[in-house]
């Protein structure tokens, strides 16, 4: 069961008038309660468990050496794809320069981003030397002319 804290409260009243209703003698009622119990404490902790983690954001951007290319930009792309396949990456985002209002703090001169998710250092970690990423920068490395990587955690 899933539900947020505040929905398996609602969840747990609604069951326990179900079950008064349909008159369960107090053994019964009891384990019921327990075990219901117990799992919003297990839930709880898996939440606090969640929230103590470093959540890493691993942003990458590239700027081709022939800017211009559409054939340089697909392979880049198609090589950013890949990534996916990485299983510590819980999250990713391929894109492009977007058409927003110009304004001196908006830098649209990369050709290509990717935004990565990891939960913790460990998978971020993990993905620096997986063999997925070591084979994405053998095979497209000789397209892009400058990278620059900023990665954040969770404050």
């Amino acid at each position: 069961m899933n539900l947020p804290i505040r929905g398996k409260k609602k969840y747990i009243c609604i069951y326990i008038k179900q079950s008064i209703m349909k008159k369960q003698n107090r053994k019964t009622f009891l384990a019921t309660i327990t075990t219901l119990g117990a799992g919003l404490a297990v839930s709880a902790m898996h939440m606090e468990n969640k929230k103590n983690k470093m959540q890493v954001i691993h942003h990458v951007f590239f700027w081709l050496k022939n800017p211009d290319s559409k054939e340089d930009l697909q392979k880049l792309i198609e090589g950013l794809r890949t990534l996916k396949k990485i299983e510590t990456v819980k999250k990713i985002h391929i894109g492009v320069p977007a058409s927003t209002e110009l304004r001196p703090v908006v830098d649209g001169s990369y050709s290509a981003s990717e935004l990565l998710f990891f939960d913790d250092l460990a998978g971020q970690n993990t993905y620096q030397d997986h063999p997925i990423h070591l084979e994405f920068i053998k095979n497209c490395s000789h397209l892009w002319d400058k990278v620059i990587v900023y990665d954040s955690v969770d404050v």
